[in-house]
């Protein structure tokens, strides 16, 4: 990865892959007979999620040499995310990712990534540090921890950053990746050492800090050397507590739940956006809730990002309610 880019407004590290989702509802995998494909991937959804509010971004990942692997290339591409930092690895396959839809609040995953993904083969010697440097915002994610040599690249890519600019670090517990909780914790602190944005639900915080209590979480995780400490609570919304001591507590948006499965990538990628734009932190928090919510009413993860448009028209709408 020599070639330097221009600076773009985000650059984001980790993982990628194929979402198959089942065409039916309500149905368990045993007895769905269709499926959509689509891009996933957190890193990946979150960059997307950015492009459609108008924002340059680029995704650091790696994909397997196969048709799943040019699949995804061509769907970065028309997403708008660019895709010079996404490199093929001989001899493992792109990861597939197949779920369940049980709304309003179950989606049971299934990871196809054995015996490893392309995705956690981020070499450190392979990465353009002057590249990642630039970005206004950097986003890694916890499952770029979980295995060699992704997890010494991430570690890299973070100080080689040196908190400049917005440094964002996405919790992303996913339990299947690593053997055990404990071993997760001290990567998740050297990598809150180096972030000036922290992410997660209470289950990836408590990962991180070892306390559930929201307020607690937040105070940990800026304890910990972030900034901002974002924690999301689902049915009871999201809170934000700044450094400086600014806080905003907002509840979620109402939607009829569809697929629960990306809105915390929208929510990610409209977080990076409002971070950009300098608004004030209740204002990016209800934003972001809005982004989140408009994916979670629709199947899909990646095409189901909303707009600039979008967003705003949902917030007009409750503000009329």
């Amino acid at each position: 990865m020599t070639e330097s880019a221009p600076p773009f407004d985000l650059v984001t590290m980790g993982r990628i892959g194929v979402d198959l989702y089942p065409l039916q509802s309500g149905v368990p995998l045993t007895l769905v007979q269709t499926f959509g494909k689509f891009l996933g991937g957190s890193a990946a959804n979150v960059a997307v999620a950015a492009a459609r509010l108008g924002r340059s971004s680029a995704v650091v990942t790696r994909t397997g040499t196969d048709p799943f692997g040019d699949y995804l290339h061509q769907a970065l591409k028309e997403f708008g995310v660019d895709d010079r930092w996404v490199t093929p690895v001989e001899g493992l396959q792109t990861p597939v990712t197949f779920c369940e839809l049980f709304p309003p609040d179950d989606f049971p995953l299934y990871f196809y990534r054995r015996p490893t993904a392309p995705d956690l083969q981020i070499r450190t010697e392979e990465l353009d540090f002057f590249g990642i440097r630039a970005a206004r915002v950097f986003w890694i994610t916890g499952t770029g921890l979980s295995e060699e040599p992704s997890r010494s690249a991430t570690l890299a890519a973070l100080k080689a950053r040196d908190r400049s600019g917005t440094t964002v670090f996405d919790l992303d517990w996913r339990p299947m990746f690593w053997r055990d909780p404990e071993e997760a914790r001290p990567y998740y602190a050297e990598a809150l050492r180096h972030a000036t944005v922290a992410v997660g639900n209470l289950d990836e915080c408590e990962i991180a800090t070892g306390v559930r209590e929201p307020h607690a979480c937040a105070e940990e995780l800026l304890a910990a050397g972030v900034e901002l400490a974002v924690v999301k609570q689902g049915p009871k919304g999201v809170l934000a507590v700044h450094r400086d001591g600014t806080t905003a507590e907002v509840p979620p948006v109402p939607v009829e739940v569809v697929n629960g499965l990306g809105a915390g990538d929208a929510f990610g990628g409209a977080l990076c956006h409002g971070l950009l734009s300098g608004w004030e932190l209740e204002r990016t928090m209800r934003y972001a809730n809005a982004a989140g919510a408009l994916v979670a009413s629709r199947l899909a993860c990646s095409s189901a990002m909303p707009t600039e448009s979008e967003v705003d028209g949902l917030l007009a709408s409750g503000s009329r309610r």
